[in-house]
């Protein structure tokens, strides 16, 4: 019946006769991000003095009151330090401000801004957008310098830093996209000032100095695209090495409770579901598939990483010592059951088992067994922790153990045991593995193939727009690539709404809409689509009684339901 009363008018005339209306709303849509910018060695966010400059002339500005506070010439070293909760601001020897109540604002407008001496991949990390130096919740004397910038220059400053220039362009671009998703949607709500980290802790992000050309091309081919699951962006993951297999994302990460503890496994996530480089190779869940499959090579997508397969190695008494003081770091964490105070309750090591573990063969338990009691180890990162070897934890959690006993060609001499650990992959395991998605473009796989191998039933589209005409916002225009001509509007109308009307590359489309809470509307737009850039606007009809949202996106590759 729905066919029968949908139906798409397309009225052809010339672009130039839509020029006011479309050019008057940029087709950027000015998404900004704020970046937290941490220390030389990415530990610390919160600080007390920082010295600022910039390439070109630049400005200070009290944005509690919006005035300049002073201005100052490309390379002037300005200190900003704070007492007594207000901020002071000097050059050389000579106070220009102080009582100021910020935040304050650094601005360059034909330069980059900098924080003096702070170094990114060995060169002075210069940023685009501005600073904003804000004092820190909570924290008496103590400030977040912050990146203020729209996101695809943000994007630009990420990619290359988390994956290599020459793993290709089409993995490259599904890099982008995940990076544009995980802005958006971090996996934890942030307890700072601002969005995302500028560290592994998020997503690694160097700034402009670091940028590459092939880089800031898969950035700009993907601008305004999203990776999306059910209508709402998925959380893109992701991690150096799976090691021919991901993992679900329950069993990796836990869920924090309204009561502050913290679950696990987690909550699951429909489209982080762990997926093998080989469709033929089982589910590794069990002991025996596990080391059938990380102590053998199969050919997978991963198999170029120095990750792909990893041997870690103690003797007993080493393995003692790193035990104690590890369970009792982790302890805190509330993952390590009993917990480990003293070291001395640790005992002597009898076994490591691996007591639970998930698709991919990944430790979700660990069972330390010493002749005091037996420690149980849970969550990935935690086990990952637990097992150090010379200071550094293990690669990953897809690990098997094993310990044997090496008798001595000395009689004299005791028999030596030995613990040994063997694995592969390096990271979480869940989501995309960048390594792979390198094999992957290399094997001529594009990246929207690439994207929909690693998150399952998740289609490739525009970012979505929402549009009411309550906060004015009616009009909206987006662009975007694609080589993909088959391509459908998808529209998310629950409430009044019954006309909508888009411009898609200079054609008008009236579309007629029927209201529904259950599934939303697609229309195939593939004739009007070019190959290249496309530019759309969305425009709703004003009318006072249509006040609720309506959402509105382009879907350029359909999700595949498995």
């Amino acid at each position: 019946m729905y066919k029968n009363i949908l139906k798409i008018l397309v009225l052809f005339f010339l672009f130039n006769s839509l020029c006011v209306s479309v050019q008057a709303v940029p087709a950027k849509n000015g998404r900004m991000v704020t970046v937290g910018i941490s220390d030389t060695k990415f530990q610390n966010y919160y600080f007390n003095t920082v010295n600022i400059s910039a390439t070109d002339k630049f400005r200070l500005i009290d944005k509690s009151t919006n005035s300049i506070i002073a201005e100052f010439e490309a390379n002037d070293n300005v200190k900003v330090f704070i007492k007594d909760n207000r901020f002071t601001i000097m050059l050389g020897k000579v106070t220009m401000a102080n009582g100021i109540n910020g935040p304050v604002e650094v601005v360059c407008d034909e330069g980059f801004v900098t924080v003096v001496n702070l170094k990114r991949a060995g060169k002075p990390a210069y940023y685009r957008g501005t600073f904003e130096i804000t004092k820190a919740p909570k924290k008496d004397n103590q400030f977040n310098v912050i990146n203020v910038l729209d996101l695809e220059s943000y994007l630009r400053g990420v990619v290359p830093n988390e994956m290599p220039v020459r793993f290709g362009f089409e993995a490259l671009k599904a890099q982008a996209v995940l990076a544009r998703n995980y802005a958006i949607r971090p996996r934890e709500k942030n307890i700072h000032n601002f969005d995302v980290c500028d560290s592994v802790a998020c997503q690694v992000y160097f700034g402009a100095n670091t940028e590459k050309e092939l880089s800031d091309k898969a950035v700009y081919e993907t601008e305004n695209i999203a990776a999306m699951y059910d209508g709402e962006p998925v959380l893109a993951l992701y991690s150096s090495t799976a090691g021919g297999y991901t993992e679900n994302y329950e069993n990796a990460f836990s869920t924090n409770m309204a009561n502050g503890t913290r679950l696990f496994p987690g909550a699951p996530k429909p489209y982080l579901k762990g997926v093998p480089d080989d469709n033929k190779t089982p589910s590794l869940h069990t002991e025996a598939e596990a080391r059938k499959f990380y102590t053998s090579v199969p050919k997978t997508f991963d198999n170029a990483s120095p990750y792909f397969r990893w041997t870690k190695e103690w003797e007993k008494s080493e393995l003692e010592k790193v035990l104690k003081k590890t369970l009792k770091a982790q302890s805190s964490t509330g993952f390590v059951q009993p917990v480990l105070k003293n070291e001395e309750d640790f005992g002597s090591l009898k076994s490591i088992k691996v007591s639970r573990r998930g698709v991919s063969g990944k430790a979700m338990c660990v069972d330390i067994v010493t002749d005091k009691g037996t420690f149980f180890v849970q969550k990935e990162l935690q086990i990952r922790r637990v097992f150090q070897k010379d200071n550094i934890s293990l690669p990953s959690a897809n690990v098997i153990f094993d310990m044997e006993t090496i008798e001595p060609a000395d009689k004299n001499s005791k028999p030596i045991t030995k613990i040994i650990a063997r694995g592969g992959g390096f990271g979480h395991g869940v989501g995309m593995s960048q390594f792979g998605a390198g094999e992957m473009a290399k094997q001529g796989y594009s990246y929207e193939e690439i994207i929909q191998h690693y998150f399952k039933n998740t289609a490739i589209t525009t970012y979505p727009v929402v549009l009411s005409n309550k906060n004015g916002h009616e009009i909206e225009t987006q662009k975007f690539y694609t080589k993909n001509k088959k391509a459908y509007l998808v529209v998310e109308n629950k409430f009044q709404f019954s006309k909508i009307t888009v411009v898609l590359n200079g054609q008008e489309l009236r579309l007629e809409v029927i209201p529904t809470i259950f599934k939303p509307e697609r229309f195939d737009i593939s004739e009007y689509m070019v190959d290249g850039e496309n530019q759309i606007t969305y425009m709703l009809p004003y009318s006072e009684m249509h006040k609720k949202p309506v959402k509105l996106y382009v879907e350029i590759k359909e999700a595949k339901h498995e």
